[in-house]
C-alpha cells in the first residue's frame, strides 16, 4: 500500500466513520484507565545510582563494615539536640526513647547502638540490656558520670555519634545519634503502595514516640518525604497549568464544543499514558513529573493544528466531511514526521545507563505516540461528528476563523520571516549561525551535578507557595533541616568523607605501612593534621588502643620495625589481639574477621568541589599497594554527574543523527525532497546552541533532568520546523511560488504555532511552581527551549527555505545544461 492510499483511507475512516472511531478510542481508554491504580512511585536517588561501580564497592563497605555512624539499609537515625546531650536528664531521655522503640514488636528492632548506651557499659560492664543501662545512668553520681564520659571519649565510634562540638575536657556536646537497626520484612511491598521502601511506616509511625529532644530520619522518611513533595507539586502544578493552558485554549479555540473536545483528547491522553506506566511496571519518579506537561504541550498543539487547519477550508464553505479530509491528508503526514521526530528525541534517552532517564524517555516516546493517535485519529473524528451534528440540528457555531488569517493584527506580524527572506537571506542565516556557534561555545562549560538536594524541597519556600490557600499549599517538610543539622553539627556525616575500599592480604607486612603511606601528603581536598591526611582505619584502631592498653601497646612495639607506631610483623597476631579485645565492634568497622579487606575514612573540606574531591579519592585508591577502590556518596554522585553529561552528549548525538536519517527519508518518501530533512534540522540545531548558552548564563547546571533538555528541546522544537517546512512543500506543489507558499504559511500554520507556543510555554512554565528545584529549572530551560524553537521556525526557516529553493533551481539548471549540451536556458 502506497503512502497516498494508506494516508487516504486513514483520512477517509476519520470522515466516513466518526462514530466507530469514537467508540474505538473509548473502549481504549477504558483499558488503559485499568492500569492508573497500579501506578506507584519510587523516590529518592537510587535509582541513579544503581550498578556504578563506585555504588558496588559502597555496598560492598556496608556489607562487610558495621560503621560506627554511616546508616546502612534498615537503619533509622535517631538525632537528639539538647544543651548537652551528655548530661543524665539527656542519656535518660535517649535511653529510655530506645528501650520503648525495642520493647514494641512493630519496629523489628534488632539492635541499637548510641553515645548513652556506651557510656552506660562504660558506668557497668555487664549492662548489656537498654533496661540495666537505664539503672545504671540513674544509679551514677554526677562524678561517676564525668569519668564514664571521659573513658567513652577513648572510643572512636562514642566520638563518631557526637556532633562536632564535643568538648572531651568538659564532657558535653549539643547533639547525638543513635543508631536503630530493624529486621526488614523479605516481601517488597505492593504495588501502589505509595513509597517503595520498606522503612517508611517504622520510621513515620516512630515519629509519635520519640521525645521532643529526638528527630526520626533515615531513608523511610526521605522517601516518604520525597512522595509528598511529589504529590504537592503535581497539586500546585496541575492546577496552574490547567488554568493557564484554559485561558490560551479559549482563545486559540473561541468555540465551546471544539474547547470540550481538545480538553477530552488531553485527559485521554494522559489517562492513556498513565495507565501504560501502571500496565507496564514503570514507578512513577520526579523526573516523570515533567511527562504531562510535556505531552500536554505536543496535544495542544496537534489539537490547535487540527482545529485551525479545519477551519482553513471550512470558511470556503465546505462541509464538515470535506473539510476534514482536506485537513487531514495534509496534517496526518505532518503529524507523522513530528511524532517520529519527537520520539526519537525522547528514545534516545533510552540509551542512557541511568535507569530513572531511560524510563523517562521511553514513557515520553511512548506518550507522544498517544498523543498522536488520540489528536490525528479521535479529534478529527469528534470534531466532524461534532459539526455535523451542529449542521443537521441547525446549531451554529461562534467562530470558524482560524488564527493568524490574513487583516489580523498577528497575520501581519507573523510574516517578518518572509520579510527578511525576500532581502536578505544569505547574510541573515550567517549571522544566525555565528551567534548559534557562539552560544553553543559558551554553553560547553555548563557545570554538570547530582545532588540529592536537587531532589528536596528548598529550605526555604518562596512567599508565593507558603501563601498559597488550601488544599494547595505545601506541608511541612524536615529532610531539608535535618540533613543540613547533619551537615553542620557532624564531622563524620557522608558528604564530608570518601572511602577507600582496600582489598588483599592484609596480613602481610606491608599492609599496614601502605595505608599510612598512602595518605602521606595527600591531594588539596583532603584535610591534613601535618603532613598526614585526616583519616580512620583499622591503623587508628591500633593506636588508640596502645594508649589504653599497656600489653597491647608492649605487642605492638615488638613488632614495629622502624619505631613509627605502625607494626609490620605479626600482623594476624595483632588483629586477633583487638577482636579479643574490648574494641572488637570498632575494629570489624575498618577491617574483616578474614582480614582480606579494609576500609580507610578520609575526611575532606565541606566546601570542596564534589569533581575534586572525587578525583582526589581515586588518587588516594591508586596509592595503595593493596587494591584500592574510591567510594563513598560523594564519588557515587560524581560519577553519576559523569553519566548525566553523557547522557546529555550522547542522547544528544543519537536524536540528531536518527532525526536527520529519518527527515531525509520521510521527506524523500512523502514529497520526493529528501534535503528538506536538512533544512529541516537548521533550525533546530539553531535553538539547540542558544538553549546551551543561555542554560550557563543563567547558572542551570545538567543534573537529572535539565541533562534531557537537548533532546526534548529536539523534539519539541522539530514540531514547529516540520509544521512549517510541510506546509510549505504543500503549498508549493500548487502556487510555484516560494514567497507566496512562505506567506501562506507563516499566517496559516504560523497562526496556529503561535497559539501552541504560548500555552506550551506557559503549561511548562509553570514546573517553575515546583517546589523542588530540579523541576524549576526544567521548567524554565524547555519554555526557553520552546520559545526558541518557536522563533527559529518563523524567522530562520524562510531564509533557510529560500536558499534551499535557489539552490535546488541552480542544480536543477546544472543537471538541465549537462544533459542537453549545446541548449542554454533564456534569463
Amino acid at each position: 500500500m502506497t503512502r497516498e492510499n494508506l494516508v487516504r483511507r486513514i483520512a477517509g475512516l476519520v470522515v466516513d466513520r466518526p462514530g466507530a472511531v469514537i467508540v474505538a478510542f473509548l473502549v481504549v481508554t477504558a483499558g488503559f484507565a485499568t492500569g492508573l491504580p497500579a501506578v506507584s512511585t519510587d523516590a529518592g536517588t537510587e535509582g541513579f545510582t544503581e550498578d556504578l561501580p563506585s555504588t558496588t564497592a559502597l555496598e560492598k563497605v556496608q556489607g562487610l563494615f558495621e560503621p560506627p555512624f554511616d546508616p546502612a539499609e534498615g537503619t533509622t537515625q535517631l538525632i537528639q539536640s539538647s544543651q548537652n546531650v551528655l548530661a543524665k536528664p539527656s542519656l535518660l531521655r535517649m535511653l529510655t526513647t530506645l528501650e520503648r522503640i525495642e520493647d514494641d514488636p512493630g519496629f523489628r528492632v534488632e539492635s541499637t547502638s548510641s553515645a548513652a548506651s556506651l557510656v552506660a557499659q562504660e558506668l557497668d560492664s555487664t549492662a548489656t540490656t537498654l533496661d540495666a543501662q537505664v539503672d545504671a545512668v540513674e544509679r551514677a553520681s554526677p562524678e561517676e558520670l564525668d569519668l564514664a564520659v571521659d573513658r567513652a571519649a577513648t572510643n572512636p565510634a562514642f566520638r563518631a555519634l557526637l556532633s562536632d562540638d564535643f568538648n572531651a575536657r568538659a564532657g558535653t556536646a549539643l547533639a547525638t545519634i543513635a543508631l536503630v537497626e530493624h529486621a526488614l520484612p523479605t516481601d517488597p511491598p505492593s504495588a501502589g503502595s505509595g513509597s517503595d521502601d520498606p522503612l517508611t511506616p517504622l520510621q513515620v509511625r516512630m515519629q509519635s514516640v520519640v521525645t521532643a529532644d529526638i528527630v526520626v530520619f533515615g531513608s523511610g522518611v526521605l522517601a516518604a518525604e520525597t512522595t509528598t513533595v511529589i504529590a504537592d507539586s503535581l497539586l500546585i502544578i496541575v492546577p496552574a497549568a490547567s488554568l493557564l493552558i484554559l485561558v490560551f485554549l479559549v482563545y486559540a479555540y473561541r468555540d465551546p464544543a471544539d474547547l470540550a473536545l481538545g480538553i477530552l483528547s488531553l485527559a485521554m491522553t494522559l489517562v492513556w499514558t498513565f495507565g501504560f506506566l501502571g500496565l507496564a511496571g514503570i514507578a512513577f519518579t520526579q523526573l516523570l513529573v515533567a511527562v504531562p506537561p510535556l505531552l500536554l504541550a505536543v496535544g495542544i498543539d496537534f489539537g490547535i493544528h487540527v482545529v485551525n487547519r479545519y477551519r482553513e477550508e471550512r470558511v470556503k464553505g465546505l462541509s464538515p466531511t470535506v473539510s476534514m479530509d482536506i485537513a487531514g491528508r495534509q496534517l496526518l503526514v505532518a503529524f507523522f514526521i513530528v511524532t517520529g521526530t519527537t520520539v526519537i528525541g525522547f528514545a534516545a534517552n533510552a540509551s542512557s545507563s541511568l535507569k530513572p532517564i531511560a524510563d523517562f524517555g521511553i514513557t515520553a516516546a511512548v506518550g507522544i505516540t498517544f498523543t498522536f493517535l488520540v489528536f490525528g485519529v479521535f479529534l478529527p473524528a469528534a470534531k466532524v461528528w461534532t459539526d455535523t451534528q451542529r449542521d443537521r440540528l441547525g446549531i451554529p457555531s461562534l467562530w470558524q476563523r482560524p488564527l493568524g488569517q490574513e487583516g489580523s493584527v498577528l497575520g501581519a506580524v507573523l510574516p517578518v520571516g518572509v520579510v527578511v527572506a525576500r532581502r536578505a537571506p544569505g547574510v541573515f542565516l550567517v549571522v544566525v549561525l555565528l551567534v548559534a556557534g557562539a552560544s553553543a561555545s559558551y554553553g560547553a562549560g555548563i557545570d554538570t551535578s547530582f545532588s540529592e538536594d536537587d531532589f528536596l524541597p528548598r529550605t526555604d519556600q518562596p512567599e508565593y507557595i507558603t501563601s498559597l490557600p488550601e488544599p494547595f499549599r505545601p506541608g511541612e517538610y524536615t529532610t531539608p533541616e535535618t540533613l543540613d543539622f547533619l551537615e553542620e553539627n557532624f564531622e563524620s556525616a557522608e558528604d564530608d568523607v570518601v572511602t577507600v575500599l582496600v582489598e588483599g592480604p592484609l596480613t602481610e607486612d606491608f599492609a599496614l605501612e601502605s595505608i599510612q603511606r598512602a595518605g602521606r601528603d595527600p591531594p588539596s581536598t583532603v584535610i591534613t593534621d601535618r603532613r598526614d591526611a585526616r583519616a580512620e582505619s583499622i591503623v587508628t584502631v591500633i593506636q588508640m588502643y596502645a594508649e589504653r592498653d599497656p600489653e597491647f601497646a608492649r605487642l605492638v612495639a615488638r613488632n614495629d620495625i622502624d619505631g613509627n607506631g605502625i607494626p609490620d610483623d605479626s600482623l594476624e597476631e595483632i588483629y586477633e589481639a583487638l577482636l579479643d579485645s574490648p574494641v572488637r565492634e570498632t575494629t570489624l568497622t575498618y577491617i574483616t574477621e578474614d582480614f582480606r579487606s579494609a576500609r580507610i575514612v578520609y575526611r575532606v573540606e565541606s566546601d570542596a568541589e564534589q569533581r575534586e574531591v572525587a578525583a582526589d579519592a581515586v588518587t588516594l585508591s591508586r596509592r595503595h599497594r593493596l587494591t584500592g577502590t574510591a567510594t563513598g556518596t560523594i564519588v557515587v554522585f560524581q560519577a553519576v554527574s559523569d553519566l548525566i553529561f553523557e547522557t546529555a552528549v550522547d542522547s544528544l548525538v543519537i536524536a540528531l543523527v536518527l532525526t536527520a536519517v529519518f527527515l531525509v527519508f520521510i521527506y524523500r518518501l512523502t514529497l520526493g525532497m529528501g534535503s528538506l530533512g536538512i533544512v529541516n534540522l537548521l533550525p533546530i540545531a539553531v535553538s539547540i546552541a542558544l538553549i546551551a548558552g543561555s542554560m550557563r548564563l543563567l547558572g542551570i547546571p545538567f543534573n537529572a533532568l535539565t541533562a534531557t533538555v537537548f533532546s526534548v528541546a529536539l523534539g519539541l522544537g522539530i514540531d514547529y520546523s516540520a509544521h512549517v517546512i510541510h506546509r510549505v512543500a504543500e503549498e508549493l506543489s500548487e502556487t510555484g511560488d516560494v514567497f507566496a507558499a512562505l506567506e501562506n504559511t507563516t499566517r496559516g500554520t504560523g497562526g496556529a504555532l503561535t497559539g501552541s507556543m504560548l500555552t506550551t510555554v506557559s503549561g511548562i512554565g509553570v514546573l517553575g511552581l515546583a517546589i523542588t528545584p530540579i523541576l524549576g529549572q526544567f521548567g524554565l530551560v524547555v519554555a526557553l527551549s520552546v520559545f526558541y524553537s518557536y522563533a527559529s521556525a518563523l524567522v530562520v526557516t524562510p531564509a533557510a527555505i529560500v536558499l534551499w529553493a535557489r539552490l535546488l533551481a541552480a542544480w536543477n539548471a546544472v543537471r538541465f545544461e549537462t544533459a542537453v549540451p549545446g541548449q542554454h536556458r533564456e534569463g
